[in-house]
C-alpha cells in the first residue's frame, strides 16, 4: 500500500465536489469551513468547477474528471477533500488517470457517497484514501471536537491510535441550525461478536460500496476489517435494506477470509435497533466466527472519526472493546 504524506502547518487542500455541487453550501457554511480550517493552519483552494449545478446538483463527469486530475496534478496540493456527498461519484471511475493518482500519492478524504471513488482509487492503485469529514462537515460551530481530535490522528499524525467512543452524539439538521442542538449521550461500542483480528480497511458507506461489485474498482476484501454503515433513506424499510446490502457484500469473493466488521452508528430515522441488529448478524452463518462490533462514531451522524481505507486495523472484542489503527 502506499501511504500519503500527513498534513503539515501551511500546506494546501483542495476541495473538489464528485458528487454534489458546492454551491448547494450557503456562503456563511462555506466561509466558516473555510475558516476552520485555516485555523488549523491549512491553505484552501478550490476546484474550477466545483459551483457546476446540473438538474441532479451535480456537475458534468467530464468537469469532475478535470478538477480531480488537476487536483492531482498540482505539486502545492497536498490533500483533496470533496465538498460533501451525493449520489453520483462512481459515474466517474472509468474516466479517471489511475497512473497519474498513483504517480502524486495524496490524501483523498471524504464518505457518503465518496465511499465509490475512494474505495476504488484504493483498489486501483495501491494508494491508501481515507473515509472522514467533507468539507461541509468543517462548518460545524459546536460539537466538533471529536471530529478534530480524530482528523489530527489519522491525517497529521504518524503512530497508531486507538478509537475510542465519543461521549455524546448528535443526528440534527444542524446546518439549518447552529445553535439549537440536540446532543445525545454516547452509550459506546455495541458488541455483537467476540472475537480478535487485525486486517485491512474496506468500505465506508454500505450501498454505495456495493455499487463496485462485479467492476474493476471493487477491493479484494480478502484479510480485512470491513467498515460499514447506511443512511437512513430507505425509511422504514431500512432494516430488510440493511439486511440484503449485507447479504450482497457475504456473497462477494473472498469474503471467507473477512476478519471482522465494525458497523456505524444508525441514524435515528432507520428505525433500527438492537433486536432487529442481533438478528440480521445473528442469522447469518457466514458470520458466526468474526468478531463484530456497531455504534462506532462515523456515518451519517455526528460525529465521524477519520479512518484509512487501506490501511489496517486491529479489533479485539472480550467484554470490552479495544478498536486500533494501525497503518494509516
Amino acid at each position: 500500500m502506499i501511504i500519503p504524506p500527513k498534513l503539515k502547518q501551511g500546506d494546501e487542500i483542495r476541495i473538489i465536489a464528485p458528487a454534489r455541487s458546492l454551491s448547494l453550501l450557503s456562503e456563511d457554511l462555506v466561509k466558516l469551513a473555510k475558516e476552520n480550517f485555516e485555523k488549523q493552519g491549512f491553505k484552501i483552494t478550490f476546484s474550477k468547477n466545483c459551483k457546476e449545478k446540473d438538474m441532479y446538483n451535480s456537475s458534468s463527469v467530464k468537469s469532475r474528471v478535470e478538477d480531480l486530475h488537476e487536483a492531482f496534478s498540482d505539486k502545492n496540493v497536498k490533500a483533496v477533500f470533496t465538498v460533501i456527498g451525493g449520489f453520483n461519484s462512481n459515474q466517474i471511475l472509468k474516466y479517471l488517470d489511475y497512473d497519474l493518482i498513483k504517480n502524486n500519492p495524496k490524501i483523498l478524504c471524504g464518505y457518503s457517497d465518496i465511499t465509490a471513488l475512494a474505495n476504488a482509487i484504493t483498489a486501483k492503485t495501491g494508494l491508501v484514501t481515507y473515509s472522514g469529514l467533507h468539507f461541509s462537515t468543517w462548518g460545524m460551530k459546536k460539537e466538533f471536537e471529536h471530529n478534530l481530535e480524530y482528523f489530527k490522528k489519522c491525517l497529521v499524525e504518524e503512530s497508531e491510535f486507538e478509537v475510542k467512543p465519543s461521549k455524546t452524539w448528535s443526528d440534527d439538521p444542524w446546518y439549518k441550525d447552529q445553535e439549537n442542538r440536540n446532543i445525545i449521550k454516547n452509550e459506546g461500542f455495541i458488541i455483537l461478536n467476540k472475537g480478535e483480528s487485525e486486517g485491512r480497511i474496506f468500505g465506508g458507506n454500505l450501498c454505495t460500496f456495493n455499487l463496485l461489485q462485479g467492476t474493476e474498482f471493487m477491493p479484494d476484501i480478502s484479510n480485512s476489517i470491513l467498515f460499514l454503515e447506511d443512511d437512513d433513506f430507505a425509511g422504514a424499510d431500512f432494516d430488510v435494506e440493511f439486511d440484503r446490502n449485507l447479504q450482497s457484500l457475504i456473497h462477494q469473493p473472498n469474503f471467507e477470509k473477512v476478519k471482522g466488521i465494525v458497523i456505524g452508528r444508525f441514524q435515528e430515522g432507520s428505525k433500527m435497533n438492537l433486536e432487529k441488529l442481533k438478528y440480521i448478524i445473528e442469522t447469518k452463518e457466514e458470520l458466526k466466527n468474526l468478531p463484530i462490533i456497531a455504534n462506532a462514531d462515523f456515518g451519517h451522524t455526528n460525529p465521524l472519526i477519520t479512518f484509512p481505507i487501506g490501511g489496517s486495523a486491529k479489533l479485539k472484542v472480550d467484554d470490552k472493546v479495544e478498536l486500533i489503527i494501525l497503518e494509516h
